[in-house]
């Protein structure tokens, strides 16, 4: 047998090699064009839910695009830039990945219409580069006047401005849904409001009840009840410390002989007074709280209601460390008596009953505390989860309009304005390009139709009429999904963010021309290696 030749001499046996139009570029178009098929149905207020169950065999109901791109755990390698694409969005922005997705879809789906009429690769990543940067360019003047000036402590205009965002993923709640957490926000906004933090904002979600009982708490909300007697106490310092309260075990494994009956009280009262003597060690140093990260002992217990001291185990170290950042406390490692600087203060901290769930509040003032919890109340998990998500789109917006106020027309307008003045430089154009940026205007238009298509409208007459609204001079009108026809929302208090629409643009453009310019794909053979054992019956052993 002769020599292999080529890449078969270069790789190891078992690898794979696709390359040109056919095999790498088309397959790659086509995977980019299936991701966003997904994704699309679920965008606008009427959006559709996917039932995504991932490989934990957890059940998800949501349209939320971020949530369900990262469940699928998608594979294919082209697919996964349009899935980095929208991480990237989730990360900077924390909305709008459904708009990277399904835009950066459609633009594979025209770049692939373009290289069959014979244009190369390179000329349509080109020109749709040299449209992207238009775009970008046109959406600058496109701010809605006055957008930049907004009071970021001021609760009317902060809900008006993160309606939009809400109304896509809760469409009917937005109304409830945004002064609450224009509320939570504002409760912990810091002086700069440039470094607001989205974590100091949490949620805590209570089965029962209708989503009318949701409220916002200054302070921290956690799912449990107090170990000990005492539920309630008010102006309090706290000690919290990162492990369990109980009697310290040794590193090492020893043997202790004892002769008689008065050697193991003695051996027993010694590790009692041993205890004793730490946890009065706290109450000297003024606790009145002791939070504890994981189990707190029967005897340690004891001692600690015995100096009128209460016990609260917070599991999840997430809501521990927020704890420590409401109450001011540090998380000990040792078990000691905290130094005054090491303790938290905490103004109201009780057992109260939310909807028949026992929880502990803590009720902070906005100087002692940067946390709020918004409680959320629904008649079911999926609508818990589904509204958990929009508070955190929400919230997201906020620290968005802390960066960046200005605002642009919703509904599709921004995306309908910029394909008109794209055409037009199409038009112009001279080179090859022109074809790449015409298909760049079309793309853009999946927006509004994409819209109306979820919301059971003629989606051919609506963009029709918007067009020509759009060529008639509107340039803020967009859909309204209730009568179709083109409306300036910005009346009806929803706007886009222009940082939303900006990232989302230059990603989705981005990874499009990244697709675009693969014109091989070779992997290599995989890692052998012990297969996974098959889940099958077990047997007696």
């Amino acid at each position: 047998m002769g020599m292999p030749y080529g890449l078969q001499a270069m790789l190891k046996e078992g690898h794979k090699h696709f390359s040109g139009l056919d095999e790498a570029v088309y397959k790659n178009i086509e995977a980019g064009k299936q991701l966003s098929q997904i994704a699309r149905t679920s965008m606008g207020p009427n959006g559709m839910n996917k039932m995504v169950i991932n490989h934990l065999e957890k059940l998800f109901v949501t349209r939320d695009a971020s949530t369900i791109i990262n469940e699928l755990e998608v594979e294919h390698p082209a697919a996964r830039l349009l899935v980095f694409a929208a991480q990237a969005q989730q990360q900077e922005i924390g909305d709008g990945t459904n708009f990277v997705v399904s835009f950066a879809g459609d633009l594979l789906s025209s770049a692939e219409g373009l290289l069959r009429d014979g244009l190369h690769t390179s000329e349509v990543a080109e020109g749709y580069t040299k449209a992207a940067n238009k775009a970008l360019e046109i959406m600058e003047k496109l701010v809605l006047p006055g957008s930049d000036k907004m009071d970021v402590r001021d609760p009317v205009a902060v809900a008006k401005r993160i309606k939009g965002s809400v109304c896509s993923k809760q469409y009917g709640y937005e109304d409830l849904l945004s002064p609450l957490i224009a509320k939570a926000c504002i409760d912990v906004v810091p002086k700069n409001p440039a470094n607001f933090n989205v974590d100091n904002v949490r949620v805590v979600k209570i089965l029962g009840g209708g989503a009318h009982d949701s409220k916002v708490v200054k302070g921290v909300v956690i799912k449990r009840s107090t170990e000990g007697a005492i539920q309630d106490v008010t102006d309090a310092k706290v000690a919290v410390f990162a492990q369990g309260v109980d009697t310290a075990s040794t590193e090492t494994k020893g043997t202790v002989l004892i002769k008689n009956a008065e050697e193991l009280e003695g051996y027993s009262r010694s590790e009692e007074d041993r205890l004793e003597a730490l946890i009065k060690g706290i109450a000297d140093s003024g606790a009145r709280v002791v939070a504890a990260g994981s189990a707190i002992g029967d005897m340690a217990l004891h001692f600690i209601e015995k100096y009128g001291m209460m016990a609260l185990r917070i599991p999840s170290k997430f809501d521990l460390r927020r704890f420590c950042r409401a109450t001011g406390a540090t998380a000990l490692a040792r078990l000691g008596a905290p130094t005054a600087d090491e303790l938290g203060y905490a103004k109201a901290l009780g057992v109260s009953e939310i909807g028949g769930t026992t929880v502990v509040v803590l009720e902070q003032d906005a100087s002692a505390g940067a946390v709020s919890t918004v409680v959320l109340r629904a008649s079911t998990d999926q609508l818990l989860d589904d509204l958990e998500r929009a508070i955190d789109d929400g919230v997201n917006t906020y620290k968005v309009l802390c960066k960046d106020p200005r605002t642009l027309a919703a509904g599709g307008g921004v995306e309908m304005e910029i394909a008109q003045q794209l055409g037009e430089m199409a038009r112009k154009e001279t080179g090859l390009e022109q074809y790449a940026i015409g298909k760049f205007a079309e793309a853009l238009e999946v927006v509004p139709r994409t819209i109306s298509e979820n919301s059971g409208l003629d989606a051919s007459d609506v963009v029709a009429s918007l067009a020509a609204a759009h060529a008639a001079g509107k340039s803020t009108a967009g859909i309204d999904v209730e009568t179709g026809e083109p409306t300036d929302l910005a009346e009806q208090d929803i706007y886009d963010l222009y940082l939303t629409k900006w990232w989302g643009l230059k990603l989705a453009a981005e990874a499009v021309c990244t697709v675009l310019r693969v014109d091989q794909i070779i992997m290599a053979k995989q890692a052998g290696g012990p297969k996974p054992p098959q889940g099958g019956a077990m047997d007696e052993d």
